[in-house]
């Protein structure tokens, strides 16, 4: 069945002349074994903009698309991105108490559609996810946040480490939202300016994060249920960081 996706592309040269318009690929599928000068070109291109790429069987991209593909095809992110690096300056330039969003693992279109509504309707600044492991950035994860993800700033690292180590040292506190802490949401400070980490709903936030993390949190549970939806989580977090900073 042919795949009739607006942001779907195939073919070693459409991919290329995507990639050097500035398109945003968000997935790219390589043949396993694939190997010709055409195809050597897209491969420079690849490693050299850290384009997220996934070896699979012929058999894969023959059910994405019947067509003259050449080995590869790829989705194009309907939403622009950017650099964690670049927002930041700019949110400090406009006299604003950066509010930040981290999502580590976060890979439910769904939930992350919903993250980014409730970020944006809430004034975050920006959502950080990272190049692997994360929800795809398609059409239904724009439809899910109705339309918050062509309002709200979405950037997107290699190494997420490497990133919050940035934010921190930008002066912007790491709060990890997570079970393994007796800290309770209210004792945190969200009046400074502050970087709120969720995790995913299997295992929660890696531990290489919570280990330089400046604050753990957690949302007080009373009932039975032991945990909250990631987007939910989300919701009550961000908007007790509202509140406070509207004091």
């Amino acid at each position: 069945m042919n795949n009739k996706d607006k942001n779907f592309i195939f073919g070693i040269h459409a991919i290329i002349e995507a990639v050097q318009a500035g398109k945003t690929i968000d997935k790219l599928f390589i043949q396993k074994g694939l190997h010709n000068d055409a195809f050597a070109e897209l491969w420079k291109l690849v490693r050299m903009r850290r384009i997220n790429y996934k070896h699979v069987p012929l058999e894969k991209i023959n059910r994405l698309t019947r067509k003259n593909h050449q080995g590869v095809c790829a989705f194009i992110s309907p939403i622009d991105l950017h650099k964690i690096e670049d927002i930041i300056p700019q949110i400090y330039e406009k006299g604003e108490v950066p509010l930040i969003i981290v999502l580590d693992r976060i890979t439910d279109v769904r939930n992350f559609g919903a993250i980014a509504r409730t970020a944006e309707c809430a004034g975050v600044h920006t959502i950080l996810i990272p190049e692997q492991n994360s929800a795809a950035l398609n059409a239904d994860a724009v439809k899910t946040s109705s339309g918050a993800l062509h309002k709200i700033p979405i950037c997107r690292t290699w190494n997420l480490k490497l990133s919050l180590q940035l934010i921190k040292d930008s002066g912007i506190q790491l709060v990890s939202c997570t079970e393994k802490t007796n800290n309770k949401l209210y004792s945190a400070d969200f009046t400074k300016p502050t970087a709120i980490i969720l995790g995913s709903e299997e295992d929660g936030i890696s531990s290489e994060y919570l280990k330089i993390s400046d604050e753990k949190i957690k949302i007080p549970i009373n009932g039975k249920i032991s945990s909250l939806n990631v987007s939910v989580a989300a919701g009550v977090v961000t908007y007790e960081a509202i509140r406070q900073r509207n004091l």
